[in-house]
């Protein structure tokens, strides 16, 4: 690996740790939020609406511009846009509307974790090395150690300091975004260009193939997001805990072990059939659903949640990895139309979640419950194409 593509992937690193702060500050606040501004948890789940719902916004439109623009301008608005809205959740809740100000912040870096998530993978998968989907695994699990670092950063803060200064934790998670910005600018990057050119993506449309696999990129997001946005506040409404342990034994053990199942597949990844691992794991998803709603216990409930984020980790490179399998012509719109399904999971499966609770006294083992139809689809979709890989001559 050159110095260049060395730079360019530690840059990407980043960049996903960045997606990570974006998508996983706010909710370790969810309950902090409610009780602060005064409202109940549906307006909560408003948050995690906005913010994927800007994403998939993003994702459409990034799909159609990103090759006139080019990479680098994209990738660093990206950081800008997510440095000012996690800026803005410090400043813009001082206001007489903090809550309206918390949902104009949400705007601001949901169009950063949007720009990111189209721009990071095209950006990796160009780069010219052996075993890309090892490698998309090994990018995608700095996601989770984003997520990891996150929740371990700001717990800590909140025990040290209090949970009533959020706000500079808020300032002081956008200087990493601020500073990859400024990295972004000064490299080389490569350009994804597919043999052939690439396919218009109203050809993409007509692809079965392709439709296939954006609804599994809805069901890989919508099984993520269900369980890791709620985690914190499962842990201490469902559970009885407090907002450390809960940050601890909630979403911080979920991204360690999704980290880990990407990691372990960045590493033996060529030993393994990725189909195969993607249905194992949904069904291990299933399992962990049914332990986080259904236990009575609650050391059984946070190792369903354990257990789901082990399962989920190769979901969202899994089906990046077939997709730059099945449609080699499919270039940078492909990746973003497919990072707009995922997003579209991101906003559904959390946000059903949170309305289920809601409407039933908000009971969130009710409304995780709900999302396991989503790896249930993902597991009958990545079997059919399966059979049809082996069916093929």
């Amino acid at each position: 690996m050159t110095k260049r593509i060395k730079k360019i992937f530690l840059a990407s690193y980043m960049g996903y740790i960045t997606q990570a702060i974006v998508n996983n500050f706010a909710p370790l606040l969810f309950l902090t939020f409610a009780a602060e501004f005064n409202v109940t948890l549906e307006k909560i789940t408003a948050l995690v609406t906005l913010n994927f719902g800007v994403q998939l916004a993003v994702d459409l439109i990034a799909s159609k511009i990103s090759d006139k623009i080019g990479y680098k301008p994209m990738v660093v608005a990206a950081h800008i846009f997510s440095a000012a809205g996690l800026a803005g959740m410090g400043l813009l809740t001082l206001t007489s509307f903090p809550f309206e100000g918390l949902l104009v912040s949400s705007v601001l870096y949901a169009i950063g974790g949007g720009l990111i998530e189209v721009m990071i993978s095209p950006i990796v998968e160009a780069c010219p090395v052996n075993e890309k989907s090892s490698a998309m695994s090994l990018l995608h699990s700095f996601y989770c150690w984003g997520q990891v670092f996150v929740v371990l950063i700001s717990t800590l803060f909140f025990f040290l300091f209090g949970t009533e200064n959020w706000r500079i934790m808020a300032f002081v998670w956008a200087l990493l975004p601020l500073f990859n910005a400024l990295f972004f600018s000064s490299l080389d990057l490569y350009r994804l260009e597919p043999e052939g050119g690439a396919m218009k993506l109203t050809s993409l449309f007509k692809t079965g193939i392709f439709r296939l696999l954006a609804l599994l990129m809805v069901c890989a997001g919508a099984s993520e997001m269900a369980m890791s946005q709620w985690a914190s506040a499962y842990a201490q409404m469902g559970l009885g805990v407090s907002l450390e342990i809960g940050n601890l034994a909630g979403p911080c053990l979920f991204a360690v072990l999704m980290g880990s199942a990407r990691a372990f597949y960045a590493k033996f990844g060529g030993r393994i059939n990725l189909m195969s691992y993607m249905i194992f794991s949904c069904i291990l998803c299933v399992i962990g659903y049914l332990l986080a709603c259904f236990s009575p216990l609650p050391a059984l409930g946070f190792a369903g949640c354990a257990l789901t984020g082990l399962s989920v980790g190769i979901m969202w490179p899994g089906v990046f990895s077939i997709a730059g399998e099945k449609c080699p012509s499919g270039g940078t719109g492909m990746f973003a139309l497919l990072a707009l399904a995922g997003d579209l999971g991101c906003m559904s499966g959390p946000t059903a979640a949170g309305l289920i609770s809601g409407a039933n006294g908000d009971d969130l083992k009710t409304g995780l419950a709900f999302a396991i139809i989503f790896p249930l689809v993902l597991a009958a979709g990545t079997s059919l194409l399966r059979a049809k890989s082996v069916k093929r001559p």
